[in-house]
């Protein structure tokens, strides 16, 4: 049975919620989630990017590539922000499925592509934005492929590493022709903003 969980904000527009709760009074951008095995935003990390997100501005033609996107949230907020469209891959069955059921409770699933496999399974490229709050060493290991994936100028938004990976992580991107536009170090982990020259 999934845990209930008290509404909460995060960053400056979202207020994350369970499905089972009316949203509170106010003016922000309300994101249901299920809470499940894979976190309903509470994590350093995730709150990194949806801070990041925030401050982007969408014009509804954006396609926008989430590795390892578990829950969904970051692609849920910025289809809320106005984003085109999501291609959501993760290589947990559950993942895809609890992703699935959270676009449906916010009304984006009609945006979403749901694949549940590897990065070399998808054929989708010419991103314009992507998302990967995944461990430093796969970001390592799939740089080629995903910077492939994104059109010159696209950002990368990489998260979920480790302070230990972080500088690994600027110095391989950068070598495969990429930008580094802010690095962020949390708490425990670190976020990576790139852009593809």
């Amino acid at each position: 049975m999934k845990e209930d969980y008290q509404p909460f904000v995060l960053g400056s527009r979202f207020c994350i919620l369970p499905p089972n709760l009316t949203a509170p009074p106010g003016d922000h951008i309300n994101l249901s989630m299920n809470r499940g095995a894979f976190g309903s935003g509470e994590h350093e990390t995730t709150r990194s990017c949806l801070e990041f997100l925030e401050s982007q501005k969408f014009y509804g033609q954006e396609k926008i590539l989430d590795l390892g996107s578990g829950t969904g949230i970051l692609s849920i907020a910025a289809l809320l922000l106005g984003a085109g469209e999501a291609w959501c891959l993760d290589i947990e069955a559950d993942a895809v499925k609890s992703c699935e059921e959270n676009c449906k409770l916010n009304s984006v699933n009609e945006k979403v592509t749901h694949v549940c496999g590897t990065l070399d399974t998808l054929k989708e490229g010419d991103f314009d934005l992507i998302l990967a709050n995944i461990y430093g060493d796969i970001l390592l290991d799939v740089a080629s492929e995903l910077v492939a994936k994104a059109k010159p100028g696209t950002i990368l938004l990489l998260s979920g590493i480790l302070w230990e990976y972080n500088s690994d992580i600027r110095r391989k991107y950068q070598q495969l022709g990429c930008e580094l536009i802010r690095s962020r170090i949390l708490e425990d982990f670190s976020t990576v903003i790139l852009k593809k020259t």
